[in-house]
């Protein structure tokens, strides 16, 4: 479907570009929050993806799917202006085995919109590479080749961050639980 609305961009129909923003918007500003973690940034890096993915149309080959062109574009723009703001994040250690269980009974223990709140709080804490790449594998789905192509990272590379990132989410998510816990009682 995709290509039929790229056919028509190119062959002069300023409105089917539309299509393409109304479908890929909320994931791009999904990416682009994981990296740079502020609304107002991210909602400048999707319009200007936007804007290149529209100047750059023409030079989109078709060798992937467009939304991964597009993520990329995405990616790109969101580490360039995290690294003119230098947002510092810190990395968590990794938590032993034997806590492990503890911390997934305390997940599991939140209400399910508790559970998205407290998801997105901790993605905002982890570091812009784990907050990317876990949006990518769980929100949206991707494999890890395909994340490969948004990010232009090594497999391995992002296998690691996976792990890590997990970890971290895990340790943010039962410190969270741990404070609320003592608030409530």
């Amino acid at each position: 479907m995709d290509e039929i609305y790229i056919q028509r961009i190119l062959e002069g129909d300023h409105q089917a570009f539309r299509q393409l923003i109304t479908k890929y918007k909320d994931m791009a500003y999904s990416i682009a929050m994981s990296v740079v973690k502020d609304e107002f940034y991210a909602e400048e890096i999707i319009q200007g993806s936007f804007l290149i993915a529209y100047d750059k149309l023409a030079t989109f080959k078709g060798a992937s799917k467009f939304s991964t062109w597009f993520y990329r574009i995405v990616t790109n723009q969101s580490f360039k202006l995290a690294k003119r703001h230098k947002t510092e994040f810190v990395d968590f250690v990794e938590i032993p085995p034997e806590i492990s269980d503890e911390i997934d009974n305390a997940i599991l223990k939140l209400e399910a919109d508790d559970q998205k709140y407290y998801i997105n709080e901790a993605l905002k804490k982890i570091s812009a590479k784990e907050s990317l790449v876990l949006r990518l594998f769980y929100l949206n789905e991707n494999s890890v080749e395909e994340i490969t192509e948004v990010t232009g990272w090594s497999s391995s590379n992002i296998k690691v961050i996976l792990h890590r990132a997990r970890i971290n989410l895990r340790h943010i998510l039962t410190e969270i639980y741990k404070l609320d816990k003592k608030v409530l009682y």
